[in-house]
């Protein structure tokens, strides 16, 4: 039996909380097994003066980790879902899906004198900085608030909040699931609610990638899926696939299992949205669907929005972002 398992990851201080808590749960299964963390910098790690959208291409915080395993370097990696393209390389998969966090967007508002300067969304002032990198978030947000003004923001967590606190921005918008685990989640004020700001697909979940022919690996790891996020993944991802939209283009989506006595059968229920860039075009809608069926709910949701002119909005998308 193999002894040792080596894990890719990105080296940003939320990338290796996400490997250890993996390297955690397999420990636990497997005390026998000597398990190591390698750092692996991206694309996306090294420019961090670009907007996300204007560098281009897919898989700016995965390629090199892929590359790794692929060359044998690594066992297997360690990703947040939503920086995974859609489209893995050949001979990889992802073999497990952990348990979702909460995937909502939160609000972290600048602290002056030891107090929080601004409660809420709501509360935020005419003209207010409000700093995110996502142009999926930036969207919804000049939807509901025109008169915002949306900064480019980049770097991990820590830096994010320094420039805020720093005064560059009024309020910033990041997953909660990223701050909480960081152990900062006092430092969220409101959790956006899906009606301000639906989620990125795969947004708060952990999927964890390897090669497919290797058995030892992929048995190791099936018991870290969760079905029901593996489920919900799938739909979203497959709404995503028809947009053939990439994880920096203001697409969203957000699909959840409703069970109750009324229903027997649980129902898959997602909601998405595209967006232009200015917010000026919010095209929305929702669908429900089995469970056994999630990745043809996903498209069937993706071809509603392009029924109602989505694919108008994504090439004009993609004409301004270069990509």
């Amino acid at each position: 039996m193999k002894k040792k398992i080596i894990i890719a990851t990105r080296g940003s201080k939320l990338a290796m909380w996400q490997a250890e808590w993996v390297r955690g749960e397999l420990q636990r299964r497997n005390p026998e097994l000597d398990i190591e963390l390698i750092k692996v910098k991206t694309t996306g790690d090294k420019i961090l003066d670009v907007p996300l959208a204007k560098i281009g291409g897919k898989g700016l915080f995965v390629k090199e980790i892929e590359e790794s395993i692929l060359q044998g370097k690594a066992d297997l990696a360690v990703h947040s879902m939503k920086d995974v393209p859609i489209a893995l390389p050949e001979g990889l998969h992802i073999t497990a899906i952990c348990k979702r966090e909460d995937p909502r967007d939160a609000f972290v508002s600048q602290i002056q004198n030891s107090k929080f300067k601004i409660r809420n969304f709501d509360d935020l002032p005419k003209g207010a900085i409000v700093g995110t990198s996502s142009l999926r978030r930036s969207c919804q947000i000049l939807a509901k608030r025109p008169d915002l003004k949306v900064r480019q923001l980049r770097g991990n967590l820590d830096t994010r909040i320094r420039k805020l606190d720093e005064g560059q921005f009024d309020a910033i918008i990041v997953a909660s699931a990223g701050i909480r685990r960081l152990g900062m989640a006092e430092r969220i004020t409101e959790l956006l609610s899906t009606d301000i700001s639906l989620p990125a697909i795969g947004q708060g979940a952990i999927g964890i990638e390897c090669r497919r022919d290797d058995d030892f690996i992929n048995n190791l790891l099936k018991d870290l899926n969760h079905p029901e996020t593996s489920i919900c993944i799938r739909a979203e991802r497959a709404f995503l696939r028809r947009l053939e939209g990439g994880c920096q283009v203001p697409i969203a989506a957000y699909a959840r299992i409703n069970s109750s006595l009324v229903t027997p059968h649980p129902l898959l229920i997602i909601e998405g949205l595209v967006g232009s860039i200015s917010g000026d075009t919010i095209i929305r809608s929702s669908i429900k669907g089995t469970i056994e069926e999630a990745e043809s709910v996903g498209a069937a949701l993706a071809e509603k929005l392009l029924l109602k002119g989505a694919d108008k909005i994504l090439s004009e998308v993609y004409g301004q972002s270069g990509s």
